[in-house]
């Protein structure tokens, strides 16, 4: 049997039920351990609030990188245990086994967070912990050094309990790779990809995203449908690890390449700035998805369904925080309603919204279902309606 291991995938607030989904759909296993007695070296166990606990060989890791569409990072866990002292702490650091992830001297990052526990400076603990990795590689003589650019190492003590983790990812998940370019307000990648999961909505039915801006709404949709995995073409922390597996890792890869379709696609994002369109067909056209995504220069006010089958609106209407500031946008929410209410009859609606007062401003009937998310550090409803 492969040697197991347990590594955490981590998400967005609002985003566990979507991420559930996607590991339920890739057979990854999520660990479900008792709590032992205090002071025992243990793993957490199951969903968590931004994540989840999993175990599985080296190749879960690599697939959990490239597959998932709503995780922010994989990080695995290196060990947990109880410390209550700075010699404590880093005594028991020095004997997990740095040498699978890290090289003598080799240059860490330290991110470092401390709750309810009796070492609740985060320095101190970061400068324990480095001091630990080099009494663990002590014998090469070599000393490792905390550099921004070095591999990631994840500390975090609650209620004396150490958990460290090591991050595999490297830049976070949501980075794709096909967004060098983007409009006001921008939505993250992994956001945008949980709105379609948990939505329902289907791919052999139309999709429109009126407010569409870069395009990251339609560009996430059309790769779910494609099947092509978010991280095809990026690079990975573990990548560097000493236990990197490269055939392993390729044929990994060459399995997803086998599974890309290709096939006609009903993907729409209209939006009235021409600047915004330009930059999402720019974006779209990275991710080899140019040709089968509609982009159009559109204004609300000519907002009709794009065919005859009724399909799903998705879309992260304005709020006036960030972008419009001031401006009241109740008049836009109301045309908006009543556009989709008289022209998209049995279509359904996922709107994203941070004011209730706009929301309210739509007059549609009462949401079927509402998820309550984070967009750019704000809470926001994603609502969904039966037209």
């Amino acid at each position: 049997m492969p040697e197991q291991l347990n590594f955490f995938v981590s998400c967005a607030p609002g985003l566990e039920v979507a991420l559930a989904r996607e590991l339920k759909a890739l057979s990854l296993t999520p660990v479900n351990i008792e709590p032992p007695a205090t002071g025992n070296i243990r793993f957490a166990s199951g969903e968590e609030p931004g994540g989840m606990l999993l175990s599985g060989p080296i190749e879960d890791i690599y697939r959990s990188n490239l597959y998932l569409r709503t995780a922010s990072r994989v990080s695995v866990r290196l060990g947990e245990f109880y410390a209550a002292a700075f010699a404590e702490l880093r005594k028991k650091a020095s004997r997990l086994e740095w040498e699978r992830y890290l090289t003598p001297g080799q240059p860490v990052q330290l991110s470092v967070t401390c709750h309810k526990s009796r070492l609740y400076h985060s320095d101190a603990v970061a400068e324990r912990i480095l001091g630990a990795i080099n009494d663990h590689f002590s014998a090469s003589k070599k000393q490792a050094k905390a550099d921004k650019n070095g591999q990631l190492v994840l500390v975090r003590l609650v209620n004396d309990l150490c958990t460290i983790s090591i991050d595999s990812s490297g830049t976070l998940l949501h980075k794709r790779g096909y967004r060098q370019e983007s409009a006001k307000a921008p939505m993250r990648e992994t956001l945008a990809a949980g709105l379609l999961l948990l939505s329902g909505w289907s791919s052999s039915i139309p999709l429109l995203d009126p407010f569409c801006g870069s395009g990251t709404i339609p560009i996430e949709a059309a790769l779910l449908t494609s099947n092509i995995p978010p991280g095809i073409v990026r690079d990975f922390a573990f990548k560097q690890w000493a236990t990197f597996n490269p055939p392993e890792w390729e044929k990994i890869l060459q399995s997803a390449r086998a599974g890309i379709t290709r096939q006609e696609l009903q993907i729409f994002g209209y939006d009235r700035d021409q600047g915004a369109i330009q930059a999402a067909a720019s974006n779209a056209s990275r991710a080899g998805l140019k040709a089968v995504i509609k982009f159009n220069r559109q204004s609300i006010s000519e907002l009709v369904a794009p065919g005859e089958n009724p399909g799903w609106i998705i879309t992260n209407p304005p709020y006036g925080v960030r972008v419009s500031g001031n401006k009241d946008l109740r008049d836009l929410y109301a045309r908006f309603g009543s556009l989709i209410a008289a022209n998209f009859a049995n279509w359904q609606a996922g709107i994203l919204c941070y004011d209730k007062r706009l929301t309210a401003n739509l007059g549609l009937p009462v949401p079927r279902t509402s998820h309550f998310l984070i967009n750019g550090g704000l809470p926001v409803e994603f609502n969904i309606y039966a037209l």
